[in-house]
């Protein structure tokens, strides 16, 4: 009897420890799988401003040129729209504009549609940024996946009427040459002054 109540206890003792082999085990994998899914977000969280970063690069490298206002002319680039400010939003500066870029229609991070200035005391103007535009009805009509993004960014809407006399259109601006404490792609610059502009705005 003694040895059939021992051997009992040992397969009792045997089937705990595998029970508990298994939730161990068990355990085990799951934070092993936890740990590749927050390692997986984690790139994926990297990667945002990894684009970021990029497409700030290739703006810069792509419109350095342009630090010369008139080789901007020379390429086909206008002063629109006079120096653009905002009540309390800072300004966006002056836009050069290439009408033959914004009427085709196509997204291109290496030729921007737009170049942005900032007048300076001196009667210069500073190279500060760039501007991708297209309009919303030309693009909706090509593209029903959705609005325009480039390299990651989410272009912004505008709706007409608007203060540029435009229609309804998409816009990304990319401060590449004057850091914006509130963002690389937002629409206004806090830190752009539209005070040294001699011209007249509409």
């Amino acid at each position: 009897m003694k040895g059939r109540f021992l051997a009992k206890q040992f397969h009792y003792s045997m089937i705990a420890l595998g029970l508990m082999n298994f939730y161990v085990t068990r355990a085990q994998a799951q934070e092993s799988h936890a740990h590749v899914l927050n390692s997986q977000q984690h790139e994926l969280a990297a990667g945002q401003p990894s684009k970021a970063n990029a497409l700030v690069k290739l703006v810069r490298e792509s419109t350095e040129r342009f630090k010369d206002v008139s080789v901007a002319e020379r390429e086909g680039y206008a002063l629109q729209f006079g120096c653009v400010s905002g009540p309390d939003s800072g300004a966006m500066g002056l836009h050069y504009v290439n009408g033959a870029l914004v009427g085709s229609g196509v997204i291109d991070a290496t030729r921007p549609h737009i170049v942005i200035y900032e007048p300076t005391g001196n009667g210069g103007l500073k190279l500060i940024g760039a501007d991708y535009l297209v309009l919303a009805d030309m693009w909706n009509a090509q593209h029903p996946e959705g609005p325009p993004q480039l390299m990651g960014q989410l272009f912004h809407f505008f709706e007409s009427p608007n203060r540029f006399g435009l229609p309804a259109f998409y816009t990304l601006h990319v401060w590449a040459w004057k850091d914006n404490p509130n963002g690389a792609f937002v629409n206004w610059h806090p830190d752009v002054s539209c005070a040294s502009f001699a011209g007249q705005n509409p």
